[in-house]
């Protein structure tokens, strides 16, 4: 997925500079500001291209709809330099910014159907009966994705213009690069809600009765604190459970963690000795959600639940510059590292694993190749996960009305 984004950027970019001195002398003549000294007319032109581009962009990255249309529209009009623009899907016109759309909207569609099916710009006559309407002359671009033609991208002007038919060809391009990268933005999405639901049913069951039995047994002979490690259970589910938002703060998953802590001591008491070393400062760090408690988890169940012995357990979450270092450690049973490269590149299944290759993948996917986990273990060595998370990376950020 990385890599096609990367091709896509690199097209729009392409796209962008043809189209930037494709129209450069006309634009430079409309647009150009005396007064901003930026070098030669197209040189001017071609950074008032650019600039707009940026501006019609972001509703684009949102999908083709009404709303992003309407956005966009005007944008592109600029863009072009025509006397109107209009954007339309296969079915309906979703949007037409500058003159005549009283009545060359309406018939626009029947103009753009063989577009549509032959997927290839053309340049017609509009025939339009009103002596005062300039609008003589349309170009017409298909805007594709990866299900094929989506839309269309319509120019006005007042006469037939090669330069037009070329700068709105390029132009339906480049709008056709930020839709398929809306759309690899939604299958990233639905990728992360994937995973995310595929960790939440990894919540073991017996990890639910055995805290509920742990509760039960304190009702009669410590009721206070069975009523306390019952709210920490409510928390617990209702954090791990929540419907919305993809990232959360370092604060909520260190506390999704003392939750799950506390009732993992319900169970093992005094043979669970957990260590924490927490700097304020990494508390408000945006991350993914759901991203440490796996990984503690896996710590508790190769430290004790494998294991007769003692289990100890340090969390740390350190200050390192530009990111915030947080490691996991367990004097456990540790594991096999030829085991642990097959768990991680998906091909154990291993019921413990699910959620280290499913925590690696996920922060790969957002920060990069080099902020996977780096795991140091071997068989009765225990092991050590160490996560590094950038304090700011575009995109993320806790979402609101998430806790």
């Amino acid at each position: 997925m990385t890599g096609m984004a990367l091709a896509a950027l690199g097209a729009a970019a392409a796209v962008l500079l043809a189209a930037g001195f494709g129209l450069g002398r006309l634009t430079a003549r409309r647009d150009a500001d005396p007064d901003l000294d930026l070098g030669t007319p197209v040189e001017r032109a071609t950074f008032h291209t650019l600039h707009t581009a940026s501006l019609a962009a972001p509703p684009l990255r949102a999908g083709l709809t009404e709303d992003t249309a309407r956005k966009a529209a005007r944008r592109l009009r600029s863009l072009l330099g025509t006397e109107a623009l209009c954007l339309t899907d296969r079915e309906t016109v979703l949007a037409w910014d500058g003159l005549g759309g009283d009545h060359h909207e309406e018939r626009v569609m029947r103009r753009v159907t063989d577009v549509l099916d032959s997927g290839r710009s053309q340049s017609i006559r509009t025939g339009c009966d009103d002596l005062e309407c300039p609008l003589r002359w349309a170009v017409i671009a298909p805007l594709t994705g990866e299900e094929g033609v989506l839309g269309a991208l319509v120019a006005y002007g007042s006469k037939e213009s090669a330069v037009l038919v070329r700068a709105a060809t390029e132009v339906a391009r480049w709008v056709s690069v930020q839709l398929e990268l809306a759309e690899l933005d939604r299958s990233r999405t639905r990728l992360i809600e994937a995973e995310i639901r595929a960790l939440r049913a990894q919540i073991s069951p017996h990890f639910i009765f055995n805290s509920l039995a742990a509760i039960a047994s304190f009702v009669r002979t410590d009721p206070e604190r069975a009523r306390e490690l019952l709210l920490e259970f409510a928390d617990f589910t209702r954090y791990s459970f929540r419907r919305h938002g993809d990232f959360t703060h370092l604060a909520d998953e260190l506390r999704c963690i003392e939750q799950y802590l506390a009732l993992a001591g319900a169970r093992f008491g005094d043979r669970l000795k957990v260590t924490l070393q927490i700097a304020p400062e990494v508390l408000p760090v945006a991350l993914p959600f759901l991203c440490l408690q796996p990984l503690v988890e896996n710590a508790v169940k190769h430290g004790l639940e494998d294991s007769r012995n003692e289990c100890r357990v340090s969390i740390s979450a350190q200050d390192a510059g530009a990111e915030a270092v947080v490691t996991i450690e367990d004097d456990g049973v540790g594991m096999d590292p030829a085991e642990l490269r097959r768990i991680l590149a998906g091909e154990s299944t291993r019921s413990s694993g699910i959620g280290l290759s499913n925590v690696d993948e996920r922060l790969r996917q957002v920060y990069g190749d080099d902020h996977g986990l780096v795991i140091e273990t071997g068989i009765g060595a225990g092991t050590k996960i160490t996560v590094r998370i950038p304090k700011y990376r575009a995109g993320v950020h806790k979402n609101s009305g998430t806790r």
